[in-house]
């Protein structure tokens, strides 16, 4: 595993690019702060918009080079990949519908890529994009920012330990509220294009927010689900994608013969929540629960005994916590280290690359096959609500 410290940053940095991420633009300002907290990149080129004399300014105000402010990702590609000083990797921050031309533009190009999610904005392209990845042999890595908050990992090494015993049931909620009036409408740029089937994909809330949230229950359990019911709505008046979402999940049968069970709550219309993500986890001896609003807290219990508050860096905080934790207990750590810790552990692997070929084996990044897997839970939500909440098989799609 590679740690939040475990690279020098005096080490030469990782030459990275950027697609998408130009003014206006909310969640490229947080790539490149991630990028930058552990010091293991240099941002050296950019395709920051698709109108080019926004890209030109974009680039001007974060001291790009002229000359390495393009027009078009497919320019880009080009032009990075002949030069000597080219990027080693380009973090791609678009909206959902030009992750997949834009990465595979990059990966046919040789260069390693760093996505945001969902993987891409239709489950053909992400199956497209997961047999792009193997032809390329190049480095792909998917940025669900939450699994790389220290007591994340604290929970997925306990269920991997057996603290908790064999899964029974999983309860995962991501609610927020700032589409509860339609302000889209406005012309508000977040909100345009995620409520947009074109840009967005088939899924709204449930492809923003709900494979967060989905993804999470994965990384910490190791469960993925089998097949899920799913009641999406869209309350915004006029909206085409949905705003809010309950689904049921059903999990591959344990080797004891019982199916563990799962319920995901996803919304973007309920007045008085921001980013309420959270998480709760039960087993056959005990449960976890953690709370995206207070990350540095995780609660345990194990059966018959009082609750306890893991601390991170504190008391009972395992080594997987402690190797993506940087500062002493006591001192808020937040969204933006979890969000460093993914960039920092890619530097690592794409400097392992740059010595032997190979990245690491035991990484805990999330990888194009774990977008596909997102995807396909995107779809099967949007089929079974379709289908007045009939189960769907997953596999199947």
């Amino acid at each position: 595993m590679v740690s939040a410290s475990a690279t020098s940053a005096a080490a030469s940095p990782i030459r990275l690019g950027m697609v998408g991420g130009g003014q206006g633009a909310f969640i490229g300002a947080v790539h490149r702060m991630a990028a930058r907290l552990d010091g293991h990149y240099m941002l050296v080129a950019g395709a920051l918009s698709s109108d080019p004399e926004r890209a030109r300014a974009s680039a001007a105000e974060l001291g790009l080079d002229p000359e390495r402010s393009y027009g078009s990702f497919e320019e880009m590609a080009k032009e990075e990949a002949a030069r000597a000083d080219g990027i080693e990797a380009v973090s791609i921050v678009t909206p959902n519908h030009m992750h997949y031309p834009a990465a595979k533009a990059f990966l046919e190009a040789g260069i390693n890529v760093i996505c945001d999610k969902p993987l891409t904005s239709s489950l053909d392209d992400a199956k497209a994009l997961v047999e792009a990845v193997k032809q390329s042999g190049k480095f792909f890595v998917l940025t669900h920012n939450y699994s790389g908050y220290p007591m994340i990992r604290q929970a997925r090494q306990m269920v991997r330990d057996g603290a908790l015993g064999d899964i029974i049931l999983v309860q995962a909620e991501y609610p927020q509220d700032w589409l509860a009036e339609p302000i889209e409408e406005t012309g508000q740029k977040q909100a345009s294009w995620r409520t947009d089937p074109a840009r967005s994909g088939t899924g709204g809330a449930i492809g923003d927010i709900g494979t967060h949230a989905y993804q999470l229950v994965t990384f910490v359990t190791g469960l993925k689900a089998e097949s899920v019911a799913a009641d999406l709505d869209s309350f915004g008046p006029g909206r085409r994608l949905d705003d809010n979402a309950h689904v049921l999940m059903r999990f591959a049968e344990g080797a004891d013969g019982r199916r563990a069970k799962g319920v995901l709550w996803a919304s973007q219309v309920a007045p008085g929540n921001e980013n309420g993500l959270k998480l709760r986890v039960y087993g056959t001896k005990g449960g976890l629960e953690w709370v995206q609003a207070d990350p540095n807290y995780l609660g345990y219990t194990p059966l018959g005994e009082p609750k306890r508050l893991i601390t991170r860096a504190g008391a009972g905080a395992n080594e997987a916590a402690a190797a993506v934790t940087r500062i002493p207990s006591g001192h808020p750590e937040g969204y933006l280290e979890a969000f460093a810790t993914l960039y920092t552990e890619a530097a690592g692997a794409l400097r392992a690359i740059r010595d032997s070929g190979k990245p690491p084996q035991d990484l805990l990044l999330p990888t194009v096959e774990d977008g596909l897997d997102g995807m396909r839970f995107i779809q099967g939500c949007v089929n079974s609500s379709r289908a007045d909440a009939a189960w769907m098989r997953l596999e199947a799609l």
